[in-house]
């Protein structure tokens, strides 16, 4: 068979296939061509979810007739001269007009801002129809109709026209966080009106008006470098999280990017904060000489590779993680809206709840601030938490008069224990809810997690070793890791084909049900399943154990008990949620307690 040249018709066909995916596609490169031009306003509308019209308007610096021919041809750009090495734009590869007119009827209107008049130029499947004057305003004005019209097979791999409208809203969303100083209004007959008006340089103001005003509460500023690669923006507290991962937005140099590094970053650094099936908020604006970062990996420019991809990783986790140790111990302070919310008629729970380069300045302001005088906070020890005691009377448990100082601290003073698991204490402006089993687990797990690090746990030996019943399979697994489990303080031995003896526990736990503990880390170890898994999972076996040796639901707290364990919650890192995502209090405002009696 003869080998021949495709026509250029057919070539920008097959490039559409890759660059132009479906409307949403479309709409982002030409808000990119917007934001190249210097646009401060953008304005998307649509029909059909992009696939009867798309049309994006902006007052950019325009272009002339010379420009306007040119802009439809393959491979021509202003964007680049010789090398790909130093891509500071948006767009670079020149494919997307000739791409859009190939598969659709494009037409662009334009004028420059020192013209007295514009041009228009229109193209419907590949070939050029008119370029003639044309009245327009500075700026630029591309309108996209039919697309796909000209290969109706891509039409039918199209999702409905809600679904293609909401991943163009998404794309508007990802551009308005990453240019707050630029307007978008994004409107049209198959959708409501979305405006997004300029922030200046007010990233967080910008995020709040995509992301919604509760993630300025809830935010903590991120600001760290590594071997001249910077990492800003954004990081929600663990408790307040979502169901998928639609609300975690990456930037590199600026562009938006969906890039599996960190994303993956992002899932460990919240690691054990948040509960499975959740996903925390992110903004992250990452920035970088631009030879160090690979953004020609794919025609849609959504992916890139970087030169080190583990310094950026370690980059992403080691800044959420310090600002989560510095400022996420705080609960989410969507508790208290859920709170009201569940007063109202009608209120049903959500069942998929959980069971259980930008500047630092415009970092939130925090509902708590911590207080000048830790060092004069009551000594009082709660060591003895851990030991089980009787089931208490249901009555509450109140507490004696308290210096009024204390309700100074962040989480306040004790006034009662109620139901026997839940602490009231008051605060300055209103009061907290603690679930003393939750908020201890927490604290005996950050205890657990520091001494890993530094030493063998201290252990407690038992008088009688108790002996456990399971499987003999899992014998063997439990015994392939007695070292690592020792490190935790837990002794055991073989005791015979299908049991095990603990006969050291560790002493932070206090009375601890072995058999339950030896049974949970058996069944965990079976799901890792690999010989390297649980020295891999300290932690995580570490959480495992916090969980049996804390203070249970149903234990009465003295007075000093309560108070000690609000005051360990105010310095321990991520005490604000449990080991398994739960928040471990909510916090209720005066003005939300008026709220509830209609006294505001």
């Amino acid at each position: 068979m003869a080998i021949r040249q495709l026509s250029e018709t057919l070539i920008n066909q097959i490039a559409a296939g890759e660059v132009i995916e479906r409307p949403a596609s479309a709409a982002k490169e030409l808000i990119e061509n917007a934001l190249d031009a210097g646009a401060t306003r953008i304005e998307i509308a649509t029909a059909g979810g992009g696939k009867a019209l798309l049309r994006v308007s902006d007052n950019g610096s325009g272009m002339d007739a010379t420009d306007l021919e040119l802009a439809v041809r393959r491979h021509c750009t202003s964007k680049i001269s010789e090398t790909l090495e130093d891509i500071r734009t948006l767009g670079f590869r020149g494919e997307a007009l000739p791409s859009i007119g190939s598969v659709a009827r494009l037409s662009i209107a334009s004028r420059r801002r020192d013209s007295t008049e514009g041009n228009e130029i229109a193209v419907a499947g590949g070939k050029i129809v008119h370029l003639r004057p044309a009245a327009a305003n500075p700026g630029t004005i591309v309108e996209v109709r039919d697309l796909f019209f000209a290969t109706p097979a891509r039409l039918k791999f199209l999702k409905t026209e809600k679904a293609e409208a909401g991943a163009i809203t998404e794309i508007v969303k990802r551009m308005a966080i990453a240019f707050p100083a630029v307007r978008f209004v994004l409107s049209g007959s198959d959708r409501t009106t979305l405006e997004f008006p300029a922030t200046g340089d007010d990233h967080l103001a910008r995020m709040a008006q995509v992301l919604g005003k509760e993630f300025r509460d809830n935010a903590i500023a991120l600001d760290a470098e590594r071997e001249d690669v910077s990492l800003t923006g954004f990081a929600g507290v663990p408790t307040f999280n979502r169901g998928n991962s639609a609300h975690q937005y990456a930037f590199v140099n600026g562009r938006p990017v969906q890039d599996k590094l960190i994303l993956s970053a992002i899932r460990g650094a919240y690691a054990e904060t948040i509960p499975s099936g959740r996903y925390p908020v992110a903004v992250l604006s990452i920035t970088l000489d631009p030879a160090l970062v690979d953004v020609n990996v794919h025609p849609a420019k959504s992916d890139v590779r970087f030169r080190d991809p583990g310094l950026v990783r370690g980059l992403i986790v080691g800044a959420i993680r310090e600002a989560l140790a510095r400022d996420g111990s705080r609960a989410a302070t969507t508790g208290a809206s859920d709170m009201l919310r569940s007063f109202r008629p009608g209120f049903q729970p959500n069942v998929q709840r959980p069971q259980g380069g930008w500047s630092a300045e415009t970092s939130p302001s925090r509902p708590y601030q911590q207080p000048t005088h830790f060092a004069e906070r009551p000594q009082a020890s709660f060591e003895g938490l851990s030991t089980p005691t009787a089931q208490a009377e249901p009555q509450p448990s109140m507490s004696p008069a308290t210096p009024e100082s204390i309700t100074r601290y962040p989480l306040g003073a004790a006034r009662a224990q109620i139901h026997a698991n839940y602490i009231v204490a008051q605060t300055e402006d209103g009061l907290v809810i603690v679930d003393q089993h939750a908020a201890h687990e927490r604290l005996v797990f950050e205890a657990m997690r520091k001494a890993l690090h530094s030493k063998r746990l201290a252990s407690q030996v038992l008088l009688i070793p108790e002996i456990v019943d399971i499987p003999e399979e899992d014998c063997d697994r439990l015994m392939q890791h007695a070292v690592e489990l020792a490190e935790l303080g837990l002794a055991i031995e073989r005791f015979g084909p299908g049991a095990i003896a603990v006969r050291e526990t560790p002493a932070m736990l206090g009375e601890v049900d072995a058999g339950g503990l030896i049974r949970q880390l058996a069944d965990e170890i079976a799901e890792w399943d690999t010989a390297s898994g649980l020295s891999a999972r300290l932690e995580y076996v570490a959480a495992t154990m916090a969980c049996h040796g804390s203070v249970r639901s149903g234990r009465r707290l003295r007075p000093e008990e309560m108070n000690a364990l609000l005051r360990e919650m105010e310095v321990t890192p991520g005490s604000g949620q449990c080991n398994h995502g739960r928040p471990t209090y909510i916090e209720l405002k005066l003005s939300d307690i008026e709220r509830l009696f209609g006294r505001s």
